[in-house]
């Protein structure tokens, strides 16, 4: 009788293990059991896990630009309204007030004694009157420190100090200025120059300088002290060869001011 368990002939033989795994290898897990190997953690990320201290620096460093920003604005703001305010002050006075630069004339111009020698040495004396004028309606006007000198051309002759004086509103003051020169050196050029003049017509042209520390009163108003310069020109001399004294010609001659 036949054995129903022997494989039939030409068939290949039944594999007992239908789930592909050999006898000797683990069987899978069940469904629904865990993974039998601990799954490594991800690294830690250094932007969420790890502060930088590069950027804590960054943002101190930042906060503290702000700040002094700011207090740089406050104080550029604080000395602009100064200068605003100041300036508005200065204006509204300057309209009450209208301060006036003050007014000078020569009134004569005598030089005596006049002597200009071949080695350059001049001697003369001299004597120039002038009118100051304060044409302010409300401010008064104070002199000190008053320096006047003689010119010809750009060459100083003689120099010499006026005393100081005080001006009220609308008020006009007589100066006389005294010069003396006594063998005192002059340049060739000048020699030549006063020498040809002299010979053409017998007229030498000078000039006058003055220099003065100038303040401005109004009441309990006063401003700082000013350098006031007072330029007169062609003041034109009859000084002849043969004489030995010179007086202005053509009249009084008014005076350039400024500060």
């Amino acid at each position: 009788m036949d054995d129903r368990n022997r494989p039939v002939t030409g068939y290949p033989a039944p594999n007992p293990q239908t789930n592909g795994y050999s006898a000797t290898a683990a069987p899978p897990p069940p469904p629904g059991t865990a993974y039998p190997y601990a799954a490594a953690a991800p690294p830690p990320s250094a932007y969420y896990y790890q502060s930088n201290p590069y950027q804590q620096q960054n943002y101190q460093y930042d906060a503290e630009s702000v700040r002094r920003a700011t207090c740089l604005r406050r104080i550029f703001a604080f000395v602009i309204g100064l200068v605003v305010i100041f300036g508005t002050v200065t204006f509204i006075v300057w309209l009450v007030l209208r301060p006036q630069l003050p007014e000078f004339r020569v009134d004569s111009f005598s030089i005596s004694n006049f002597t200009l020698s071949n080695d350059s040495l001049i001697s003369f004396t001299s004597e120039i009157k002038l009118t100051a004028r304060n044409p302010n309606k409300k401010m008064k006007l104070g002199y000190d420190h008053i320096e006047t000198a003689i010119y010809y051309q750009s060459y100083s002759l003689s120099e010499t100090t006026v005393a100081p004086f005080y001006q009220g509103t609308k008020n006009e003051t007589s100066l006389t200025a005294r010069f003396a020169a006594a063998g005192s050196f002059l340049e060739k050029a000048a020699v030549d120059g006063i020498t040809g003049e002299r010979g053409k017509n017998g007229n030498v042209n000078f000039n006058l300088r003055m220099l003065s520390r100038v303040r401005f009163e109004a009441k309990a108003w006063r401003t700082r002290r000013r350098f006031l310069k007072v330029f007169c020109g062609d003041l034109v001399l009859g000084l002849p060869t043969s004489g030995r004294s010179g007086v202005l010609t053509g009249g009084p001659r008014q005076c350039r001011v400024g500060i």
